[in-house]
C-alpha cells in the first residue's frame, strides 16, 4: 500500500488486470503442470519401464537436482548481466527438446537409465539458470506493494500444479505409458515460451557497473551479502536442511507406494496431487496469515507446528492407510508455502538491484545445493536399511528443519521490519548493512 497526502491508504491495482503479469502467470502455470508430469512420469519410466534398482533410482534423483549444487554460483552473475526474459525463454526452448527426446527415444526403441541420467542433468542446469532468472524478473513487472500479492498467486500455482500435472500425469500414465506422458511437459515449455514472448514491458537494462566486476567478485558479493544477515543464514539452513530430508522422500516415493504398499502407478499420481492441496491453501491463505500471526512469525510457525503431520508419510500403509501419506505431504506443501511465500517476498522488496541475481543464486546454490546429496543418500539408504526405515529416517529430519527458523532472530519478531533496496552496491566489498537484523528469503522448499 502507499500513503497519500491526505493520511488514507490505496491498495495497489489488481494483478488480474495486469496484462504482462498475467501472460508470465498463464505461461507458467502450463508451465508447471507440465513439470509435474515429469516428476511422476520419469521416476516411473526409470521403475516400470527400464526397471532400475532402488540406488539407480536415488541415482536419477541425485541428477535431476544436480547443477543446483553445480552452477547456480556462477548462474546469478551471468544472469544478473543478460535481459531475465530472454533468458528464461532459451531455458524454455532447451527443455521442450530435451525432455521431448526421452518419449521420441522410447518409440524408437533405444530409451536407456543413459539417456535418463542425461536428459536430467543437462535440464536440470537449465532449471538453475530459468529458476534464478524468474524472481529477479518479477520485480521488474510489479511494483513493491503487489510482490506479496503476485508471489502468492505463483505460489498458488506451483501447488495447483503439484495438483493437476500428478492427476493428468496419471490418466496419461494409464492410457499412453509413463515416456509418452512426458511429451505434456515438453509442449508446457512451449506455452510459457509463448507467453514470455507476449509480454508487452520493457525489460530495464541490467546495471552495468564501472569496470564490470568479475564473476568471481559478484559470486563473492552474493555470499556475502547471504552469509553476514542472520535470519538468511538460518533461513537458508533450513531449507537446505529441509530439501535434503524432502528429496530423499521424493526419491523414495514411487518405489515406497509401487514395491511396498502396491499401489498401482495410475494411482501415484492421484496421491500425490491429493497431498499437493496443502500448498494450494498454503499460497491462498499466506497473506492472511501473514497479517494474523505477523509475516516474520509465521515462518517458523509454519516450519515448526503445521509441518509435524508430516511425520504421517512414513506410516502409511496398505488400503485406506496409504492415504496418511498423503496427508503428512498435505502439511509439508501447506506450511512450506506460506513460509517460503513471506520469505521470497521480502528478499525482492529489500535486496539491491544490482545484487538481487547473485543473491538468488547463492540462495538457490545452499537451498537446493542438497538435493543431489539426499538424492543419493535415500538410494544408498533404501538399498541397504529399506525404504521405510529410510522413509522414517526423512520424515523425522524433514519436520525438525524448522528448528533453525525456531532458533533464529524471527523468533523475536512479529513482521519484517521496512527496508528500501538501495540502487547501487559496490560488489568487491561487504555490504555496509549487512549486520541489520531483517530476512531475505530463506528459500523455496522442494516440497512447495
Amino acid at each position: 500500500m502507499t500513503g497519500t497526502d491526505t493520511g488514507t491508504e490505496v491498495r495497489a491495482p489488481s494483478l488480474w488486470h495486469h496484462r504482462d503479469f498475467m501472460l508470465l502467470w498463464g505461461g507458467q502455470t502450463v508451465s508447471e503442470v507440465g513439470s509435474q508430469i515429469t516428476v511422476l512420469a520419469l521416476p516411473l519410466v526409470a521403475v516400470v519401464q527400464l526397471h532400475a534398482s532402488t540406488l539407480q533410482v536415488g541415482l536419477l534423483s541425485a541428477a535431476e537436482t544436480s547443477a543446483y549444487l553445480l552452477v547456480s554460483l556462477p548462474a546469478g552473475p551471468l544472469v544478473g548481466r543478460n535481459p531475465k526474459r530472454r533468458t528464461m525463454l532459451w531455458c524454455d526452448l532447451a527443455r521442450l527438446v530435451l525432455i521431448g527426446s526421452v518419449p521420441v527415444a522410447y518409440w524408437a526403441g533405444v530409451l536407456s537409465l543413459g539417456q535418463l541420467y542425461a536428459v536430467a542433468l543437462v535440464s536440470s542446469a537449465f532449471s538453475v539458470f530459468f529458476s534464478v532468472a524468474y524472481p529477479s524478473y518479477l520485480p521488474t513487472l510489479l511494483e513493491r506493494d503487489q510482490l506479496m500479492d503476485g508471489n502468492g498467486k505463483l505460489g498458488t500455482t506451483q501447488s495447483f500444479a503439484q495438483i493437476a500435472g500428478p492427476g493428468l500425469g496419471a490418466g496419461l500414465v494409464a492410457a499412453f505409458g509413463a515416456a509418452t506422458a512426458m511429451v505434456g511437459d515438453s509442449l508446457s515449455y512451449l506455452a510459457s515460451a509463448a507467453g514470455l514472448l507476449a509480454i508487452g514491458s520493457r525489460e530495464p537494462p541490467a546495471a552495468a557497473p564501472a569496470g564490470r566486476p568479475r564473476l568471481r567478485e559478484q559470486i563473492r558479493a552474493g555470499l556475502a551479502y547471504v552469509l553476514h544477515e542472520p535470519i538468511l543464514l538460518k533461513g537458508v539452513l533450513w531449507s537446505g536442511c529441509a530439501n535434503f530430508f524432502v528429496i530423499m522422500v521424493e526419491s523414495l516415493g514411487a518405489v515406497f507406494l509401487v514395491r511396498v504398499l502396491h499401489l498401482r502407478p495410475a494411482y501415484v499420481g492421484l496421491l500425490l496431487a491429493l497431498g499437493a492441496v496443502g500448498g494450494v491453501v498454503g499460497g491462498l491463505a499466506s497473506g492472511l496469515l501473514a497479517r494474523r500471526f505477523g509475516a516474520a512469525r509465521v515462518c517458523w510457525l509454519s516450519m515448526t507446528v503445521f509441518a509435524l503431520p508430516g511425520l504421517l508419510i512414513a506410516a502409511a500403509g496398505s488400503g485406506a492407510w496409504v492415504l496418511l501419506f498423503a496427508i503428512g505431504w498435505m502439511s509439508w506443501t501447506f506450511s512450506s508455502t506460506v513460509c517460503s511465500v513471506a520469505l521470497l517476498s521480502y528478499r525482492q522488496s529489500t535486496c539491491p538491484p544490482d545484487l538481487l541475481a547473485p543473491v538468488n543464486a547463492t540462495s538457490r546454490w545452499i537451498n537446493w545445493g542438497t538435493l543431489p546429496l539426499g538424492g543419493i543418500a535415500a538410494g544408498a539408504l533404501g538399498s541397504t536399511l529399506g525404504v521405510r526405515p529410510t522413509l522414517w529416517i526423512a520424515v523425522v529430519g524433514g519436520c525438525a528443519s524448522g528448528l533453525w527458523l525456531f532458533f533464529s532472530p524471527l523468533r523475536g519478531m512479529r513482521d519484517f521490519p521496512a527496508h528500501e533496496p538501495e540502487s547501487e552496491h559496490e560488489p568487491e566489498t561487504e555490504p555496509a548493512h549487512v549486520s541489520s537484523v531483517r530476512s531475505v528469503e530463506a528459500g523455496e522448499c522442494q516440497a512447495c
